[in-house]
Formats: C-alpha cells, sequence, structure tokens
C-alpha cells in the first residue's frame, strides 16, 4: 500500500452491511459460480506466487520490478490472456550522500534537505515570506533566499508560490516541536530547499526585524531522476454473440517499499489476481474481464493513474467494477475485527456495486458472514472512483507491525486469509 498511507491507522466502519444473508443478487448464477469455480482456487498457488515475487525488492523503476512484472506477464499469457507491458515514465528522488549547510553569522544549523531538493549552493539575503500562501508572499524575496513557516499549505506549493516571485532558496522552518526532517519539492523546483527546526526559525524570523541577514545555502546529492515503471494488463473478450459491452476488473500492486520484499505489500494482492485469472481463464463469460498489476503504488499511486488516463471516455464508461486488492495476506493485520478483519475501503464512505457483491459474497462463502466497509483512499482504487467507476479496495485493517519494512516475508502470510478473500472477490467478480 502507498506511502502515504498511516501504518496501523484504524478507521470506523459503516455498522450497516450492504446485503444480508439470502440477499445475494442472481443467487441462482452465483450458487453455481461458488460450487464450481471457487473450489478450484488454491492458496497454496498464492502462497507459492508470494514466495517467488518476495525473493527480492520490486521497487518502482528497478530491476526488481521489472523481473516481477515480466513473471506476471508470462502468468497471464499461460492462462490465454490478451497481455500488455504497459510501461511509463516517473520521477524518482535522488538521495546520494546527500548533504546541506545552511550558514548565518558563520553558524551551520545543520537542516534537513527536501526530499527532491535541487542540488544547487546560493548566497543571499533571507526574506520572511510567511506561509508562503498563494497571493501572500512579498515581492521582496526577488534574488532572496525565502523564509518560510510550515502549514496551511503543501510544502510543493510553498516552494511553488515563492519561485514565481523569483526565490532562489528556500529556508522552511517547523510549526511544532523539535523536528526539522520533513520538506517535499517537486521536479523542476530548481532551487535549494532545507529545514529547520521551529526554534530556529522563530529565531531567524526576529533577527530579520532587526535588519538584513545573510544566509549561505548549499544542498549536494539530491534531486530527481526519470524512471520507468510497468502496468501489467490481461484482458479476456467474451463471446461477440453474448457481450454485455461491459467491462469487470481486478487489480493488485506489484511494486514493493525500497529494501522491503513486499510479501503482504502486495504480492499478496498480485497472487489473488494471478489465481483469479488462472480460474477464470477458461470460464464462459459475456462479459470482459480485465486483470491488471499496477507499478509504482508506493510512489503515489502512478501506475494506476497512468493506466487510467490511457482510457477513453467510451472505454472509461464500459468499466462497471473495479475490484483492488492491497495487503490480503498477513496473519498479524486485521486485529479481533469482523470478517477476519477483511474491510472494503471506497474513497467516500459510501457502499456501491463492488461492496454490494463483495458483502453478499462474504455471506455465502467460506468466510460465512458479510464483509465490513469504511472510507479510505491511497490505492490504486482511487483513479478509478475518480473516473465514476464503482471501485473499492480489499484489505485486512488494522496493518501489521511489518507493514513497509524488511520483515514483510513470506512467513508471515496466513493462507487461509489468501483463500477467503479471493473466493469473496471471485464470486463477487462473477
Amino acid at each position: 500500500m502507498s506511502v502515504l498511507l498511516t501504518a496501523g491507522l484504524v478507521l470506523s466502519v459503516n455498522a450497516a452491511y450492504a446485503q444480508g444473508p439470502g440477499e445475494a443478487p442472481n443467487s441462482n448464477a452465483a450458487s453455481a459460480f461458488d460450487n464450481k469455480i471457487i473450489k478450484k482456487i488454491s492458496a497454496d498457488n498464492m502462497y507459492n506466487t508470494i514466495a517467488l515475487l518476495s525473493k527480492e525488492p520490486r521497487t518502482a523503476g528497478t530491476p526488481g520490478e521489472l523481473k516481477g512484472a515480466q513473471y506476471i506477464k508470462g502468468q497471464f499469457e499461460k492462462y490465454g490472456y490478451e497481455t500488455e507491458l504497459q510501461p511509463f515514465a516517473f520521477y524518482d528522488v535522488v538521495r546520494t550522500n546527500v548533504s546541506g549547510v545552511l550558514e548565518i553569522g558563520g553558524q551551520d544549523l545543520k537542516p534537513y534537505v527536501f526530499s527532491g531538493s535541487f542540488s544547487g549552493e546560493v548566497t543571499a539575503e533571507v526574506v520572511n515570506a510567511g506561509k508562503a500562501i498563494l497571493g501572500t508572499v512579498p515581492d521582496a524575496v526577488k534574488g532572496k533566499i525565502a523564509l518560510v513557516e510550515r502549514g496551511d499549505n503543501t510544502f510543493v506549493d510553498k516552494v511553488k508560490n515563492v519561485i514565481e516571485k523569483g526565490a532562489v532558496g528556500v529556508i522552511l522552518y517547523n510549526n511544532t516541536g523539535t523536528a526539522n526532517n520533513v520538506g517535499v519539492a517537486d521536479p523542476g523546483q530548481n532551487i535549494p530547499a532545507v529545514t529547520v527546526t521551529r526554534a530556529q526559525g522563530t529565531t531567524l524570523a526576529e533577527q530579520l526585524k532587526s535588519g538584513p541577514v545573510t544566509a549561505h545555502l548549499k544542498v549536494t546529492g539530491s534531486g530527481y531522476k526519470v524512471g520507468t515503471s510497468y502496468n501489467v494488463i490481461a484482458k479476456m473478450k467474451p463471446n461477440k454473440n453474448k457481450d454485455t459491452g461491459q467491462i469487470v476488473m481486478v487489480g493488485a500492486h506489484h511494486d514493493s517499499v525500497p529494501g522491503g520484499p513486499g510479501a503482504n505489500d502486495d504480492a499478496s494482492g498480485v497472487s489473488a489476481v494471478l489465481e483469479l485469472a488462472r480460474v477464470m481463464g477458461n470460464m464462459p463469460i459475456d462479459t470482459e474481464l480485465r486483470f491488471v498489476t499496477f507499478g509504482s503504488e508506493e510512489k503515489g499511486l502512478l501506475g494506476s493513474y497512468h493506466y487510467a488516463s490511457t482510457l477513453s471516455d467510451t472505454e472509461a464508461d464500459k468499466i462497471v467494477a473495479h475490484f483492488q486488492m492491497d495487503m490480503i495476506g498477513s496473519k498479524d493485520a486485521g486485529g479481533d475485527n469482523k470478517a477476519n478483519g477483511l474491510i472494503m475501503y471506497t474513497i467516500d464512505g459510501k457502499k456501491n456495486l463492488v461492496t454490494d457483491l463483495a458483502s453478499a459474497a462474504g455471506v455465502r462463502t467460506a468466510m460465512g458472514e458479510a464483509v465490513p466497509y469504511g472510507q479510505l483512499g491511497r490505492s490504486d482504487h482511487q483513479p478509478f472512483h475518480e473516473l465514476g467507476i464503482p471501485a473499492a479496495l480489499f484489505i485486512h485493517s488494522p496493518l501489521e507491525p511489518w507493514y513497509h519494512t524488511p520483515a514483510d516475508t513470506i512467513d508471515k502470510i496466513d493462507k487461509n486469509k489468501l483463500q477467503e478473500t479471493a473466493e469473496i472477490v471471485g464470486a463477487a467478480v462473477y
């Protein structure tokens, strides 16, 4: 799951469920599917996929990601799908022997360098730009280093607003506590940007009231590089004589965080995508099935947003549901919550076609109870929701303590959770 999601986050769950026992739509067809198809789902297959993918990190833009994507593509092809490896470019932060110097009055304040800060060196007067909110930045920052307080707008917007006024550097100071390790710059924001503590920043702001202050600002080893990540797309078209003209999508993300093997996050989701593709590969269908694994989710949902951007309005209108599986296998996630900790998150916290079908499927399958739903973004269901497509994220919550660490390994995976989630999503997709 994306780094934008706080580990261990627990959100409230709606008390109401989408449907209750006996309310599953098309119950005869659903029961037939449950009997003939769900029994073919193998947790052992999923476990073996996770073991293979988690042998090394799959960080976006690295050989590890490409290796994983090529394996996934090969499996889809093996199951008979029309398959595409979709590359896309992205900017990746560079931090190699990063160093930041901020000298004022002969003293180095030992700042933190913004993530993605431009590497450069400048000596200039410092001008207080407040919180650098649009329309409030003084013209006096032109050719100067802007002193900026954290809060009320994003780091990126602060840098953007002072650059537009001609600033040549940024000193951000925190709005609370004693830390200085915050700050993010965007590609193309080509001035050095650093952060100091709140105490250091307020002291400097007071000094500026008494007269000009000159600072020497230097950043090295920081910036951006262009990388290539991949989506893997698999399509199965229905019989032309029975085609509803609709598309149902199932997704997961295949990238991991740097240094993390990503067994649960999200080789587990990928394993279920591949297993359902295998099971459904020879199934007669009247609706196009589309399985996608996304790259660069951990960089900010870049793969799913890229994929969504390639959809024409006509194609997007045909997609009637998107099922996203992210972190569905950890034995240490979910706590004592209902449905073994499985929850469906939607962007607006409201139920939709996906949650209705999956909640009913939970009752029919081995889980034996409706799956609850709640509100959360920050995973690859988000771009589809923004296109007006019913979408939900399937995940166990609260998250496990191994989230985004090198300890996210195969030994933490629970086959029963894999089986339950794949059965529910599989039944709902059918």
